[in-house]
């Protein structure tokens, strides 16, 4: 099976509201980088980011495409402080930081579109 470099057989696609802000959290919460944008006259049709090693597609919400929520698990290097910095990105803290029984230090934050992320480290 063929696919871009970086992707994986699953990539995340979100319908967000204010996409230009929910990017600039993003950046700041995970230390997302933007790896392209396609618009469509004055609005975003789709924007790629990567995450640590993975990819995240997101595009603006439209009638036909209205805002949706979802749950998504990130693996990071340090879980307590990547939510700390996401909180002092404009995250809600969901869940506070602690270990689970599987072996993942985790912690969740909500973001203003809703979508809960459930920021793991591997121990």
């Amino acid at each position: 099976m063929k696919m871009p470099n970086g992707f994986s057989a699953i990539t995340p696609y979100l319908f967000v509201d204010n996409p230009s802000e929910y990017v600039d959290f993003l950046v700041s919460a995970f230390s997302a980088t933007e790896l392209s944008r396609t618009m469509r006259g004055e609005r975003i049709a789709n924007v790629c980011l990567s995450i640590n090693d993975a990819r995240l597609f997101l595009g603006e919400a439209t009638e036909q495409y209205p805002a949706m929520t979802t749950s998504l698990y990130l693996y990071v290097e340090n879980a307590d402080a990547s939510v700390a910095q996401a909180i002092n990105a404009g995250g809600q803290l969901e869940m506070e930081v602690m270990d689970m029984p599987w072996g993942d230090r985790q912690g969740g934050i909500r973001d203003q579109g809703g979508n809960i992320w459930w920021v793991s480290q591997h121990l």
